[in-house]
């Protein structure tokens, strides 16, 4: 059966409008298209996402992830806007932002600051705003802070060591399997880059892509850990570990929307794989929370169906991954 037919009849009215428009191919004027979107708007659970997005208004980083959320279940009112305005109301000069010393844990400090303008960055390109110039100041200062290799470090390259010594490595359970860099870090950037109408085809982006796609390991368990957070049924939570969570569904997503060919053996092998997983009506089970079924099966339908343009072959060679060694146990 047809995932998009399906997914017309969950009950959410945000899953029937996005599967409507991404995979039916319904336009706004479509009058069922129209009676879901002004349900999205009147919902509770939006009405909740916009009042806690009025509530973050002086917390870029909080602020940012709540529009990635609202984007994310359909929402294109002003509220979107007006946080816009906020979150690059407290921009630095540089194109970056900060998180308050209030909102930090107590062992990240300032120094750990990609994160800290990755996340709104990506919230106001989720709103639609990528291409406004105080967005592109903000990618600017990304590209400014990569590494040699293409990826991206857990905080500045600046900051990270000190004078006359070489700069430590990220630690091992985020650092990547081909890359100098974080894991973590390289994923928000990417994330960032996909969003941008045309950051999203350039090498910058596919380099990042490719960094990630050389971890080949098969993690079902967290397979659609970013939908499950972006429909709040996970809390969005961590500075440096804030996308530290291998999730097979976001890479692919990311790979489709950088334009990645379906004929990158990464890319390739991930789909064999991901299809193996595909139930018996064309819906994939989400591995913590089954509700998420048609949420899930939303975004890998449709990554699978945008790699059918892409165009771009990463690195071929496979990489070996050796998971991060862990400390003696105490008792």
């Amino acid at each position: 059966m047809n995932v998009g037919t399906l997914l017309l009849g969950d009950p959410s009215p945000s899953l029937r409008w996005r599967a409507a428009r991404e995979l039916e191919g319904a336009n706004d004027d479509d009058a069922e298209v129209k009676a879901w979107r002004a349900e999205i708007d009147g919902s509770t659970e939006i009405e909740a996402l916009v009042a806690r997005l009025a509530a973050a208004e002086a917390r870029p980083y909080t602020a940012g992830y709540l529009l990635c959320q609202l984007g994310y279940l359909g929402y294109r009112g002003a509220a979107m806007e007006a946080a816009v305005e906020k979150i690059f109301g407290l921009q630095q000069s540089d194109g970056s932002w900060s998180i308050p010393p209030a909102d930090l844990g107590p062992s990240e400090g300032p120094r750990f600051v990609t994160m800290q303008t990755v996340v709104p960055l990506r919230g106001i390109a989720a709103a639609g705003f990528a291409t406004d110039p105080r967005a592109e100041r903000a990618y600017e200062w990304l590209l400014g802070v990569r590494l040699q290799d293409g990826s991206w470090p857990a905080g500045p390259k600046a900051d990270l060591g000190q004078a006359g010594r070489p700069t430590p490595p990220e630690k091992e359970y985020r650092r990547l399997t081909r890359g100098l860099g974080c894991r973590s870090a390289t994923t928000g950037a990417v994330a960032c880059l996909a969003l941008h109408p045309e950051r999203r085809r350039s090498d910058i982006a596919r380099t990042g892509v490719d960094h990630l796609l050389a971890r080949e390991t098969r993690d079902a368990s967290t397979l659609g850990w970013e939908v499950s957070r972006l429909v709040g049924l996970e809390r969005a939570m961590g500075q440096i570990t804030f996308y530290a969570t291998f999730d097979l569904a976001f890479l692919l997503d990311l790979a489709s929307r950088c334009a990645v060919s379906p004929q990158d053996r990464c890319v390739h092998d991930l789909v064999d794989y991901l299809e193996t997983l595909r139930g018996p009506y064309g819906l994939w089970q989400h591995p913590t929370h089954p509700q998420l079924a048609g949420w899930l099966s939303l975004d890998l339908e449709t990554s699978i169906r945008r790699l059918e343009h892409g165009d771009w072959i990463g690195n071929e060679e496979p990489a070996t991954f050796t998971p991060y060694r862990r400390g003696p146990r105490r008792y």
